[in-house]
């Protein structure tokens, strides 16, 4: 199945209150494998952006005077997720927008032209409960570099989000994004013969075998001697 990442930024953080979408960022994995395909537009919401979320993304009135309306890019944007599955983090928000968007024009809910949507988020939340699970705090936990996000942008973030889906479904190496060039390259490990590798054992020292030991001792102690390993059977 196609997967698309895809990430959104807006005027502000109320798509029912009138807030608009000024970006969307879409980029394409097919077998778990990034493609070179990717949609990216900026859109002219024909309002002003409001000064805390222009903080976060960058993206100034000015810069979005001449960009097209939604109205024009809607068929592209349609086109490129049509049945695809659709991975956002926190998708609500991107979602909320985007029908909010397709609503003006006599459209119905992007999830009706898509296989599913899947949110990272609640991916997150449900293996890292109680823990921070932002983007950034993701990148962070699961060894993502997003060093060379200063600001939020669209397809930077869909790219950072590709990268965290690999690693939170493990099954691939990583995905790797070249800041200087705006690239996603994978990581190939396919083909790699481990049967040359040797392993080598090295055994405990008596004195580490006396502090294991002691350290079993200790649990077996506070469990009430219910402990599985008795210290009795390390050798």
């Amino acid at each position: 199945m196609r997967q698309i990442f895809l990430d959104t930024e807006t005027t502000g953080l109320d798509a029912s209150g009138g807030d608009r979408l000024i970006e969307i960022g879409c980029l394409e994995m097919v077998n778990r494998r990034l493609t070179e395909r990717s949609f990216h537009q900026y859109v002219n919401p024909g309002r002003p952006s409001h000064e805390e979320a222009v903080k976060v993304h960058g993206i100034t009135d000015a810069f979005l005077a001449d960009k097209p309306p939604f109205e024009a890019v809607a068929a592209d944007f349609l086109a490129f997720v049509d049945g695809a599955e659709l991975i956002i983090h926190n998708a609500a928000f991107d979602m909320g927008f985007l029908d909010a968007e397709l609503a003006r024009l006599g459209l119905g809910p992007l999830s009706r032209r898509v296989a599913r949507v899947t949110d990272t988020l609640l991916m997150a939340r449900e293996m890292f409960p109680g823990k921070g699970n932002s983007l950034d705090a993701l990148c962070k936990r699961l060894e993502v570099d997003n060093t060379h996000r200063t600001r939020h942008g669209a397809l930077l973030d869909a790219g950072l989000l590709a990268e965290v889906y690999i690693r939170l479904t493990r099954g691939q190496g990583s995905l790797v994004i070249d800041a200087a060039s705006g690239q996603i390259h994978t990581a190939e490990d396919d083909g790699i013969d481990l049967s040359c590798l040797q392993f080598v054992t090295v055994a405990p020292s008596d004195a580490e075998r006396a502090a294991h030991q002691a350290l079993l001792a200790e649990i077996d102690k506070a469990s009430g001697g219910k402990a599985v390993w008795k210290p009795e059977l390390v050798a």
